[in-house]
């Protein structure tokens, strides 16, 4: 499927994906907090539930980022996105039925390895595609817009498993249904002007490549600082909370996650149209990193489950916030832009690297220095992703 620039309006397009964006949420959110464990459990017994779905998640990055890279490359080369993303979300479609089937933990593992690699053949290429099309002076609502996605996932997960709507086999059916109706709009548009540059584009004098990969790799290393911080909340919240107030429960903790994933969504789309209308699109995110920083450190203070909530709340709004918008003006700053897909997929690693450090962090900190610890070293992971952008921004 070849892309057919078009005239459609560019307002339409931004609309559209992020629609397909929310698709790609969907196509995973459910499966990988409800639907895998269900199964994982069924198939390993709750005893071993646990082990086998760290098992699962380590061959799932691993899987994820070959996939998001090596697709990415493989879209910057033929000049054909769309081709390779309704190849991926024909192929991750079949293979999510497939995961219902698996009668075996070692074929769920490989099942799943085939669905990411499926999945990011679609993610990879429709994450640069924003790029070939979207203007830098319209990336920062774009990322307002990105921010539905989470927000949405985390809702398809309730309802593709609201009780008695589906079996556990439809759910999946449901799901693929619900991925590709949001996909599938942007695969069938015309699309405005695209600026995807030539295949023979001359690369850049060498000080000038250097300057640009620097900028990339901080801003890299910003986003992997606040993912950390962000995948450390996710998988750790509840036992902290519980820490405090033992009764509070596993559905009041989703229900404040979910709270937190809508309200940032206004909050994105302002953040964002702001820093297209004054040309300054680092600001928010360094704003940003210096508001999760703040709410870290009110973390780590907080003695009482009112104050440990209001903490999370800042925390988790300026988290929200920033991961959305930094997706958007990422593209802004990748020093190739002939090779924007693989490099897209070079920075999707901020994304599943954390899934490998915050055990570690979480294991040597909580059980000898508790909670308050491992926040403040997260604080200060938020604040160094402030200040490497504060030196992106300064260079222009």
């Amino acid at each position: 499927m070849a892309d057919a620039p078009g005239p459609a309006p560019l307002g339409r397009f931004v609309l559209l994906y992020a629609l397909a964006w929310t698709g790609g949420s969907i196509a995973y959110t459910p499966l990988l907090t409800i639907l895998l464990p269900v199964r994982v459990a069924e198939l390993a017994g709750p005893a071993a539930s646990v082990d086998w779905l760290a098992r699962i998640a380590l061959v799932g990055a691993l899987a994820a980022s070959l996939g998001g890279i090596g697709f990415g490359y493989l879209s910057d080369r033929t000049r054909n996105r769309r081709g390779w993303m309704a190849i991926g979300l024909v192929l991750s479609s079949v293979l999510l039925m497939a995961i219902g089937q698996a009668d075996s933990l070692a074929g769920l593992i490989a099942v799943i390895a085939c669905w990411q690699l499926a999945l990011n053949m679609m993610l990879g290429p429709l994450a640069a595609l924003a790029g070939d099309v979207v203007p830098d002076d319209h990336k920062g609502t774009l990322g307002g817009f990105m921010a539905f996605a989470p927000a949405l996932g985390a809702l398809s997960g309730a309802f593709v498993t609201h009780p008695g709507l589906a079996s556990h086999d439809q759910r999946l059916w449901l799901v693929a249904a619900l991925v590709s109706a949001c996909v599938l709009p942007v695969l069938l548009m015309r699309l405005p002007p695209a600026s995807m540059p030539p295949p023979d584009l001359p690369a850049p004098e060498p000080a000038a490549q250097r300057a640009r990969s620097s900028r990339a790799l901080r801003m890299w290393l910003a986003r992997l600082a606040v993912q950390i911080a962000e995948a450390s909340l996710f998988s750790y919240l509840f036992y902290w909370l519980l820490s405090l107030e033992p009764a509070f429960t596993e559905n009041q903790t989703a229900r404040l996650f979910s709270a937190i994933m809508l309200a940032s969504v206004p909050l994105a789309l302002g953040a964002g149209r702001w820093s297209d209308r004054t040309d300054r699109p680092l600001v928010p995110l360094q704003l940003c990193a210096l508001i999760a920083a703040t709410g870290l450190v009110a973390m780590a203070l907080a003695t009482t489950l009112a104050a440990a909530i209001a903490a999370y709340v800042l925390f988790g709004l300026a988290g929200a916030v920033f991961l959305a918008l930094h997706s958007a003006q990422t593209l802004r700053i990748l020093p190739r832009p002939d090779r924007r897909a693989r490099d897209l997929g070079l920075f999707n690693l901020a994304n599943t690297i954390p899934s490998l450090i915050m055990p570690w962090l979480v294991l040597g900190l909580v059980p000898l220095f508790g909670y308050s610890a491992l926040f403040v070293l997260l604080a200060m992971l938020s604040l160094a992703a402030a200040l490497l952008l504060r030196s992106v921004a300064r260079e222009g």
